[in-house]
């Protein structure tokens, strides 16, 4: 039975036992504690934990998930892999144990012509917890497994919890008997080889508290809902009905391996190590288009990370099977055939999965072939020494310069009977991180001494803020620095810090810029700001220059914002809002936010995408976005707890820490962030927002830049006025411009045809000539000169060609050895094109050598084939003298 049918069945029998059944989610989980969904309850977890109310009291899905925590023993046995689909049927609060086993029994021992898996029940053995009486009766009694077949196993095996204080209860396994072949009798207790567990039903009862490890924590009672979650794997059951040894060798894996062999010519199952790169290449390949899938592109953080290294491991892989070009289209092609019926998506998302894939095989073959060189002569250096342990700083090296991931190196340095110095390495990346955010933290501190913050932290706290409904307030200078080094006072002209004890300024944070403004002091000092910044947490640093007066610690001030800056920035920060929510509308939860930039008037919005968003689709999301202002949406925050925030499906940044209190910024019904930002109150206030365009920032990330508000008005009366004066121009209707201005250019670009032709029928009229003027040597046909400058390089080996090609068809003279070579300037250097024939080649008159004599005398280089070939120099007063060289040589020669 292929995996499809598997899945096809599971689906099929749930749904006609009143279970609803849910797509699989995607792999980037909806969770900001994980990378990648590791387990089939994942998206149910919100309805277990309470979180939400679950819309259906039965569920069934067949949920992607993705494991890499034993990435390096891929390969390695055939038990680890990293990609697997979780069958799973749920029941929240409906049946419990007697239902949820009845139904196991039924769906796996049915006879396949009726819908089952047609699994003989003499084979099927049971674990139960150790103290669930109930499970072993509804099995025994029930279900009717003899006794001798079920077995009870402690906490450790056969009790769930998530790992915290929440739900948990027994559970009971299914497992199944291979036969002799595979170990001793027994049981699941004795030999988990042999008998393979293929289903596990949880029986969600009870409430746990705090504690360790996975059995070492109190049962606190009964939970008021009793609810089921159970996880068949799919690749497990595969591999019993297709009567196969191991997952490797089930329908969707065994494909891969197949085009692996194919391509590199190695067949598996003859040799230990090719087999651990097969199914490396297998496991890895069908992870990874699984990951671009679902939206996850190529990085060096998170999830990217995780892509990057299965992804390079594979192709490393078949690098040692013996490939030497690329493979990852025919790999991603043959996953996608044979996954895509279980997830169509792929097939139709193809192009942007191959897109994606093909580009990183590309950056990591570039990167293989110089970091393996590096590699190799530092394995060499150090055995050379004596050593056992590759350096960190090669490590290092590797990784930085060349993308090897540390795994990757580890790898290669233990084929060859080294170990790595992990720990010098992760010091290097960890003082290179420190060394990146250099800028950002000068831009905090102003280069001054941390602990003159700390200090001004310890002894008075963290600075109120109190933007968010003042723009202007009493205060009290509390810190106070002067050339980075604290001090009692500053006087007019000094470059300051200040720290106040409570605020109405903004430092900068969450994408948005800092405020600017005043401190006025009530014994009539000034001091103008400029930037704001929090260079420890909670205290903001006021940098700035004393204006007028004398500035001294513990005195009182008046604090005030420029209000009209603020409330542009505030404008841009919830336009920023608006745009994230329209994109994930339009490109789906994969367009993340990576980054933005809130300015006065304008912001910069980064998102994941491997793909230039479309103009059309740009242009919808444009019209979304000012829909939703004309709308006049309410903006209000609210500090909550963070599950609360998630369970109302607030979108958090990837990436970014969050405490047990967020803020949330909530915009209508359209959209609800964490956000610790300032905006406007609501979205009338934006007036208009004008996408200006998108771009590449880097791989699989994208910069929307925007215009708000006055600043859009303002763009757009310009780009009226243009449009005016080109309506003038042209004479016509804004809306006949593309079509009157693509006619102009399509007539231009046919006079330009016109052009090139007459100039090319110009340089080919002096073949004939030239032909005339060939010398002849010992037989061969020798054409040399300089034709008019200006000649292009195109022209030029045009008529290089065409003269070879009159020499060739000349009565009688088609085995007559022919070279050509040509000269010309163009914008003051010289350039030359040398074509041979056969005849001439067969003589050793090579065009490549020819150009490389004719080249380095007029200072310069060139190559190419034997048969034509290019060069050029800087000296164009030698090209009489490389002539003459290029003649000697032929003279020589032929």
């Amino acid at each position: 039975m292929e995996s499809a049918e598997i899945r096809r069945r599971w689906l099929s029998f749930f749904e006609e036992r009143g279970h609803t059944v849910v797509p699989s989610a995607s792999l980037i989980a909806d969770d900001p504690t994980l990378l990648l969904v590791p387990a089939g309850m994942v998206p149910f977890k919100p309805y277990f934990l309470g979180e939400v109310k679950p819309p259906f009291s039965r569920a069934s899905s067949v949920q992607k998930c993705v494991r890499t925590p034993d990435i390096e023993e891929v390969g390695k046995t055939t038990r680890h892999g990293t990609f697997f689909q979780m069958c799973g049927n749920f029941s929240f609060g409906d049946y419990f144990k007697e239902g949820a086993i009845k139904l196991a029994w039924e769906l796996l021992t049915t006879s396949v012509e009726h819908g089952g898996y047609g699994l003989d029940p003499e084979k099927l053995w049971i674990t139960v917890y150790q103290e669930d009486d109930e499970a072993e009766q509804i099995w025994r009694d029930v279900v009717g497994v003899p006794a001798e077949r079920i077995q009870r196993l402690g906490k450790k095996d056969n009790y769930w919890s998530m790992g915290v204080p929440g739900p948990c209860g027994p559970c009971s396994e299914i497992n199944y008997d291979r036969g002799p072949e595979f170990g001793v009798e027994g049981g699941p207790a004795v030999n988990d080889e042999r008998y393979v567990e293929i289903w596990n039903l949880v029986f969600m009862q009870y409430e746990r508290g705090e504690g360790s490890g996975k059995d070492d924590f109190p049962i606190l009672g009964e939970l008021p809902s009793k609810n089921i979650d159970t996880g068949l794997g799919l690749e497990r059951l595969a591999m019993i009905l297709q009567g196969v040894q191991n997952m490797y060798e089930t329908d969707t894996l065994q494909v891969v391996i197949d085009k692996a062999t194919e391509l590199t010519g190695v067949a598996y199952g003859k040799a230990h190590d090719s087999d651990v790169s097969l199914r490396v290449v297998a496991d890895h390949m069908r992870t990874s288009v699984m990951l671009i899938g679902d939206g996850v592109t190529p990085g060096n953080e998170g999830r990217g990370y995780v892509l990057r290294r299965i992804m390079r491991r594979a192709v490393r892989n078949m690098r040692l099977l013996g490939a030497t070009g690329p493979v990852v289209q025919d790999l991603v092609d043959t996953v996608i055939n044979t996954m895509g019926e279980q997830y169509p998506e792929l097939v139709t998302d193809r192009k942007r999965i191959e897109t994606v894939a093909l580009a990183e095989e590309a950056a990591f073959l570039k990167a293989l072939k110089g970091g393996t060189n590096i590699l190799d002569t530092a394995v060499t250096e150090t055995k050379a020494a004596g050593g056992t342990v590759l350096s960190g700083d090669k490590a290092f090296l590797l990784h930085d310069t060349w993308g090897f991931p540390i795994d990757l190196t580890l790898e290669m340095a233990s084929e060859q009977g080294l170990s790595v110095d992990e720990d010098g390495f992760r010091r290097l990346m960890k003082e290179q991180r420190e060394r990146a955010k250099a800028d950002a933290k000068a831009k905090k501190t102003g280069h001054a001494d941390m602990t003159a913050y700390r200090e001004i932290a310890d002894g008075n706290g963290a600075t109120q803020f109190t933007g968010y409904t003042n723009t202007e307030g009493e205060t009290t200078v509390v810190g106070l620095l002067v050339n980075g080094v604290s001090s009692p006072a500053a006087s007019e002209g000094d470059e300051v810090e200040v720290v106040l004890d409570r605020t109405p300024f903004y430092a900068e944070g969450g994408g948005q810029i800092a405020d600017q403004g005043r401190i006025k002091l009530h014994s009539g000092a000034v001091i103008e700001i400029r930037d704001v910044q929090q260079p420890v947490p909670g205290v903001s640093v006021h940098k700035g220059s004393v204006q007028v007066g004398e500035v001294t610690v513990g005195a009182t001030a008046y604090a005030s914002i420029d209000v009209h800056r603020r409330r542009a920035i505030a404008r841009a920060h919830s336009a920023t809002h608006l745009t994230h929510q329209a994109l994930r509308d339009a490109l789906g939860p994969t367009a993340a936010q990576a980054g933005s930039e809130n300015q006065p008037g304008r912001f910069r919005f980064d998102f994941g995408s491997p793909n230039a968003v479309p103009g059309a689709v740009l242009t919808d999301v444009e019209q979304k976005i000012n829909e939703v202002l004309s709308r006049e949406l309410e903006v209000h925050a609210e500090v909550m707890p963070i599950n609360e925030a998630k369970r109302q499906g607030a979108i958090a940044e990837f990436g970014e820490k969050y405490g047990e209190q967020v803020r949330v910024v909530t915009i209508g019904d359209f959209s609800k962030e964490l956000c610790g930002g300032t905006h406007v109150g609501n979205t009338a206030q934006l007036g208009l927002v004008k996408l200006l365009g998108e771009s590449s920032i880097g791989s699989g990330v994208r910069r929307i830049e925007a215009l708000v508000g006055v600043d859009a008005y303002n763009f757009l009366a310009r780009e009226h006025t243009v449009v005016a004066q080109l309506q003038e121009l042209v004479k016509g209707r804004p809306e006949e411009l593309p079509e009157k201005i693509s006619a102009m250019l399509g007539k231009l670009k046919d006079a330009e045809k016109e052009i090139e032709k007459f100039r090319a029928e110009k340089v080919l009229q002096a073949a004939a000539g030239l032909v005339d003027s060939a010398q002849d040597i010992r037989g061969l046909a020798l054409v040399t000169g300089q034709v008019q400058d200006g000649t292009g390089a195109d022209d030029l080996r045009k008529l290089v060609l065409d003269i070879r090609g009159r020499l060739d068809q000349l009565s009688g003279a088609s085995d007559r050895p022919a070279v050509v070579a040509l000269f010309t300037t163009v914008n003051g250097k010289p350039l030359t094109v040398i074509a041979t024939n056969e005849a001439a080649r067969e003589r050793g008159l090579k065009a490549g050598e020819l150009v490389r004599t004719a080249a380095k005398t007029l200072g310069g280089g060139g190559g190419g084939k034997p048969d034509v070939a290019q060069g050029g120099g800087t000296n164009p007063e030698a090209v009489g003298e490389a002539i003459a060289a290029v003649e000697r040589l032929v003279v020589e020669t032929a």
